[in-house]
């Protein structure tokens, strides 16, 4: 055999090193790449070593992901004036409260709404599926952000805190809502490519997306960037798209907790869904993700328009109007729990009809 010249040993050592380089530099550096040059094979990359630890109280840090589109915005003007009145509740661990905004510019809630403004990721890379930014948003805000709470609860715009909500975590063992179409089991073949056996089977992956989760920020500082990085090679890869959907970014969370041996502690009385969940309880937040149709006697139509409805959807260019009708007699508690704080929050809130609407 011919000796192997020094020099193709440098060049070849060189590319694997650019082959595998980290995602997250990758990111920071290029962020008008195309997704054909992004290095998706490393699940694990770390994030700086000088991000604060926290300081022992058991507060929690409110930080919902956002755009600056009319139908994010009034959501996210919802959600903040809820979480103003139940944060000083008895029961309440809440702390500070942070929309982080992955527009890449400033919006006109910024005075509003306490606001981080992050990039998006580079134009295309998301192909269409915007949730894709929230892994991306949350690296970005914690490596620049000064968070004074040990602790952050991960929101999404569609909620409203219906009872004061404690810190559910326990220690280093977040807590987190389990979702009943999140089955990791069901998926083994899927899974397997980003969950390899020797991390053990797959029923250590909770059944649970990223929200609503409580977690220590120092923990969620390790899981971030690996979310974000399964999330890209789960939407890179057709098999895995086309089994997820929708939900991809939430398994994606799922597996990158499982990833680094994180597990979660279930919490079904979390979070309430109408029109499935019909009574509120002692639940702490309503999430309005499924539309609510009715007909005058108080059935359920679901698939089909009804008499009576609300629904977010119905509201893309902008916010729904004051004073919204209440559901006829019959329908269930958490539906008319919901409008009516969906009332209330628009009666007080200064320029509700005018502000945002797209």
């Amino acid at each position: 055999m011919k000796r192997v010249s020094p020099l193709f040993l440098v060049l070849l050592v060189l590319g694997f090193f650019f082959a595998t380089y980290n995602l997250l530099t990758m990111i920071i550096h290029y962020k008008t790449s195309t997704s054909e040059q992004w290095d998706l094979s490393n699940p694990f990359i770390q994030m700086p070593g000088n991000l604060m630890e926290g300081g022992g109280s058991k507060k929690y840090h409110v930080a919902l992901t956002a755009t600056d589109a009319p139908y994010s915005q009034w959501q996210c003007r919802i959600m903040y004036y809820w979480y103003k009145k139940v944060k000083e509740m008895p029961g309440s661990d809440m702390g500070k409260f942070t929309r982080i905004l992955h527009s890449g510019k400033p919006d006109n809630l910024m005075e509003e709404i306490p606001t981080f403004v992050v990039d998006p990721l580079p134009q295309g890379l998301d192909r269409g599926y915007i949730v894709l930014n929230r892994p991306w948003a949350f690296v970005q805000w914690l490596e620049k952000a000064m968070i004074d709470e040990e602790y952050i609860l991960m929101a999404e715009p569609d909620h409203v805190f219906v009872n004061p909500l404690p810190n559910l975590a326990r220690g280093k063992h977040p807590a987190g809502f389990p979702f009943f179409y999140i089955k990791p089991s069901d998926h083994e073949h899927v899974i397997r490519k980003y969950y390899p056996e020797e991390k053990g089977p797959v029923k250590n992956i909770d059944p649970i997306g990223n929200s609503p989760v409580i977690i220590r920020t120092s923990v969620l500082e390790k899981i971030a960037p690996t979310w974000m990085n399964i999330s890209l090679r789960m939407k890179d890869d057709p098999v895995t798209d086309k089994a997820f959907g929708w939900v991809l970014e939430m398994y994606a969370y799922a597996v990158a907790s499982a990833l680094h041996d994180v597990h979660h502690i279930l919490h079904k009385d979390f979070m309430l869904q109408p029109p499935w969940d019909t009574e509120v309880g002692k639940k702490f937040i309503i999430h309005y993700t499924y539309g609510c149709d009715y007909n005058l006697k108080g059935e359920l139509t679901y698939g089909k328009i009804g008499e009576w409805r609300f629904d977010k959807r119905s509201y893309l260019s902008g916010p729904p109007p004051r004073n919204l009708s209440l559901p006829p007699p019959g329908v269930p508690e958490s539906v008319v729990r919901l409008v009516k704080m969906v009332n209330e929050a628009t009666e007080n809130i200064p320029n509700w009809d005018t502000l945002n609407r797209g």
